[in-house]
């Protein structure tokens, strides 16, 4: 495929050791030339130094060669690797931008990579999960993505739905050849078998929204009883206002760590209570919207004075979710001695905090968290597979009483929604959505 040379930076902007410019397309070789001047021969694969010299600016620099089809995007590209600082690299975009090169949209370097057949839409979409990525286990996850562990399944399932249609087809083409019946009970049992493995890698949805969303943990408690200081003592940092003022927190706070393989994500709230300011009222009703949400809550209370109204409503509140109850202020006299599960910490000084954390984990991931397989992370995908799954049924169930042609256009709605994760069958307008996603220069 034939394209016009793009261009853009593909290192961060600012100062630093390194800054690569990247040009990309038809003609970027000659591009190049015009700027870049050497001693040796440019040839593929070579780290060429050389000095890039255009309208006064003179850097030396280094150059790299990749010839079609053996490239990222399986064009011409050239690669200058500059000295890092702001100011010398707009200079080299500029000057390659005025010598021919048009600037490269978001994506499109994988989005060309992807139409000359170097990448397939999910591989693709696992790079940006491995460039996103915040924990170990969503960097694997997206590795398995972008290596093809998801593309070779769908693959061999649309290998198998081929060889089925092949053999459909010689049925409606030579009846007296081929007996009808026996074709589709043979064609139902491996529909069976293509149920069963959509369902295996479904199953895996769960676990990959846990590696990709992670946990939502409100902290929820009354006024004062300490939860901007509990979310400043998981993040390690003062980022909610603290003071003896109760209803200091007007607003839903959220802040993400990343604990182990997982990330959490922690909600800091107003405190529930009756309250006639207009404000807090507000922040009150996010607090409670924010809790149909959470996966799992925080129930803060103070251990140095006993039960009060707000915290017997806040227990029954949440008596039918996941929780773990805290009671802060140990550093104080004990006043409090609940018959629940609970966890005594000092959210001021510290303590104990290790041991909420751990207990999220506990929760939702421990021993659950296998990365060594393909892990579904992606909206796109699940949906897909899970539309995939419906047809597959109805046409196991087709094979039993309908027609070969009526069961041989149902095979081709499944070969056809499988290829919406690889991208052959994808819409114009869900692949540019994908591409836009990307970061300038990838």
């Amino acid at each position: 495929m034939s394209m016009k040379p793009i261009v853009a930076v593909s290192t961060p902007m600012g100062a630093g050791a390194i800054s690569i410019v990247r040009l990309s397309g038809d003609g970027a070789l000659d591009i190049a030339r015009k700027v870049f001047s050497c001693k040796q021969n440019i040839e593929p694969r070579k780290v060429i130094l050389g000095t890039f010299n255009y309208n006064g600016i003179k850097e030396k620099c280094l150059l790299v060669y990749f010839k079609a089809p053996n490239s990222y995007t399986g064009e011409d590209i050239v690669e200058f690797q500059c000295h890092g600082g702001e100011l010398l690299t707009r200079e080299v975009l500029k000057a390659l931008i005025d010598n021919g090169a048009s600037l490269a949209q978001n994506g499109e370097f994988t989005k060309r990579a992807f139409l000359n057949g170097k990448v397939s839409l999910d591989s693709a979409e696992g790079v940006i999960d491995v460039i996103n990525a915040g924990t170990e286990a969503e960097l694997k996850a997206g590795y398995n993505l972008m290596s093809g562990k998801l593309l070779n399944m769908v693959k061999g399932l649309q290998d198998t739905l081929t060889d089925e249609l092949a053999s459909i087809d010689m049925t409606l083409d030579y009846p007296e050849h081929d007996d009808e019946g026996e074709t589709l009970l043979h064609t139902g049992k491996v529909l069976e078998d293509i149920e069963i493995k959509l369902k295996e890698i479904l199953s895996t949805a769960e676990t990959g929204k846990l590696i990709k969303s992670g946990v939502n943990a409100i902290i929820l408690g009354k006024p004062n009883v300490g939860k901007s200081s509990l979310l400043n003592a998981l993040l390690g940092e003062d980022r909610a206002i603290v003071t003896d003022i109760a209803g200091t927190t007007r607003d839903t706070i959220t802040e993400t760590i990343s604990y182990k393989d997982i990330k959490i994500n922690f909600i800091d709230t107003a405190g529930v209570h009756d309250s006639t300011n207009l404000v807090e009222k507000i922040g009150i009703d996010r607090t409670k919207k924010a809790l149909d949400s959470a996966d799992i809550v925080l129930l803060m209370l103070d251990s140095s004075s006993e039960l009060s109204t707000e915290d017997k409503e806040l227990l029954k509140l949440t008596e039918n979710k996941k929780r773990i109850i805290l009671l802060n202020k140990m550093d104080k006299k004990k006043a409090l001695d609940l018959p629940l599960e609970n966890i005594l910490i000092s959210a001021k000084d510290g303590i104990n905090i290790d041991k909420v954390k751990e207990a999220i984990y506990n929760t939702f991931a421990s021993g659950k968290i296998d990365t060594s397989g393909l892990i579904l992370t992606n909206v796109r995908h699940i949906e897909a597979l899970k539309n995939a799954l419906e047809i597959c049924i109805k046409a196991k169930d087709a094979c039993k009483n309908q027609t070969a042609d009526i069961v041989s256009f149902m095979l081709k709605e499944l070969w056809a929604e499988l290829g919406k994760i690889t991208g052959e069958t994808e819409t114009e307008s869900i692949i540019d959505a994908i591409f836009s996603k990307f970061c300038l220069g990838k």
